[in-house]
C-alpha cells in the first residue's frame, strides 16, 4: 500500500512539475508577443483598408506581432492621439504630416517615422456621363471634399488655394461624416464630384467600376505650375496608366508621400522589429493592394522629408540592410 501512494506521489510531482512547466513557457511566449495600437481613419476610405491589410501583412511576416487597427478619423485625429501616446502608430497625410514636423501653426512633433506608405496625388473624380472637364467647371457646384479631419481635405485646401480658390467660398463644399459615403453622393447625383487621393483609392475604385463610369479631373500643366509656385512643398505624380477602370492614360497632378508614424517614445526595439517585418512582407503587401507596393525600406529611407525624421530603431534596420546610409 505504502508503496502504491508512493508511486501516486510521485505522479502527482510529475503532473504538478509538467504543469509549472507549461505554465512557465505560456508566459513567456506572452512575454515574447508585441502589441500594436495602430490609427487608421473612417471606413470606406483609403487608410481604413491600407491599415487592415498593414496589420495583417505584417503579423504574416512576424506572427509575434499582433497590430490592433483603430478606425479614428483620420490624420488630424491621429497626429494627437500619437502624441498623447494613445496610439502607439499611426496613419497620417503627407500634408498633415509636413505641418506637424515643420512646426506650422503648431507645436513641432516630436513623432517619428516607421514607414512612407504610398504617393497621393489629389484628384477629383466625376461621373463619366457628366459635362464637367476642369476644375473651373466645377466652380459654383456640390462637391464632396472628404471629412473634416481627413488629410486629403487639407491638400485640397492647398491645391486650391494654388489657384486662387477656396472649397468653402467657390464651391458647394460638402464635408463627410465617413470617406466611403462619397460615392453614392455622386452616382446619385447629389454632388458634382468627389475629392480624393491617387492610387487604389477606394472611392475612385468604387465609381471607375459602376456601370456609368468616371472621369477624373485634375490640374492642366499650367496650373500646376501655379499650384508649385505658391506651394513649392507640393510634388508633382502621376497615376500609371490602367490604375482605374476607364482609365487608358497616365494622369498628372499634385501631392505628398503618406507616412505611418510612431509615438515619440515608441521603443527603439519595437520600432526595428516593426521594420524588419515590413521588409519582409512587402512581396505580401503588393499582392493584397496594388497602392502598398509602394510601401518599401527604399522608399522609407528616400522619402523622409529628413533623415532625422526616421524613428532610430527604424534608422538602425534601414542601415543594417543598406537602404539608409
Amino acid at each position: 500500500m505504502a508503496g502504491k501512494e508512493r508511486g501516486y506521489s510521485r505522479v502527482l510531482v510529475w503532473l504538478a512539475s509538467g504543469l509549472m512547466l507549461a505554465s512557465a513557457m505560456v508566459a513567456v511566449g506572452a512575454a515574447q508577443q508585441t502589441a500594436v495600437s495602430l490609427g487608421t481613419a473612417t471606413k470606406g476610405g483609403g487608410f481604413q483598408l491600407y491599415g487592415e491589410h498593414f496589420a495583417a501583412a505584417l503579423h504574416e511576416a512576424d506572427p509575434s506581432l499582433h497590430i490592433e487597427a483603430r478606425a479614428t478619423r483620420g490624420s488630424a485625429e491621429n497626429l494627437p492621439l500619437l502624441e498623447k501616446g494613445e496610439l502607439d502608430i499611426g496613419l497620417v497625410e503627407g500634408n498633415a504630416a509636413r505641418v506637424a514636423f515643420d512646426g506650422i501653426g503648431r507645436p513641432l512633433t516630436r513623432l517619428r517615422i516607421i514607414a512612407a506608405m504610398y504617393p497621393g496625388p489629389g484628384m477629383f473624380v466625376v461621373r463619366r456621363d457628366s459635362p464637367y472637364r476642369t476644375i473651373a467647371d466645377l466652380r459654383g457646384k456640390p462637391v464632396a471634399f472628404g471629412t473634416r479631419a481627413s488629410g486629403l481635405t487639407m491638400l485640397a485646401r492647398d491645391v486650391l488655394d494654388g489657384l486662387g480658390l477656396s472649397p468653402d467660398r467657390d464651391f458647394q463644399a460638402v464635408y463627410l461624416d465617413k470617406a466611403g459615403d462619397g460615392p453614392k453622393l455622386v452616382t446619385e447625383g447629389q454632388v458634382a464630384a468627389l475629392w480624393g487621393g491617387g492610387i487604389g483609392w477606394p472611392g475612385f475604385t468604387k465609381l471607375a467600376a459602376d456601370s456609368v463610369g468616371a472621369r477624373f479631373i485634375v490640374p492642366d500643366a499650367d496650373e500646376i505650375g501655379r499650384i508649385r509656385t505658391k506651394h513649392p512643398f507640393l510634388r508633382t505624380m502621376t497615376v500609371p496608366a490602367g490604375t482605374y477602370r476607364g482609365q487608358d492614360t497616365p494622369i498628372t497632378s499634385v501631392g505628398l508621400w503618406s507616412f505611418v508614424l510612431a509615438r515619440a517614445d515608441l521603443p527603439d526595439d519595437t520600432a526595428y522589429q516593426l521594420a524588419r517585418a515590413l521588409h519582409r512582407a512587402e512581396p505580401r503587401l503588393r499582392e493584397r493592394l496594388a497602392q502598398a507596393r509602394y510601401t518599401t525600406a527604399a522608399n522609407t529611407a528616400a522619402e523622409a522629408p529628413r533623415p532625422e525624421l526616421i524613428h532610430p530603431g527604424v534608422a538602425r534596420y534601414l542601415r543594417e540592410t543598406g537602404a539608409l546610409r
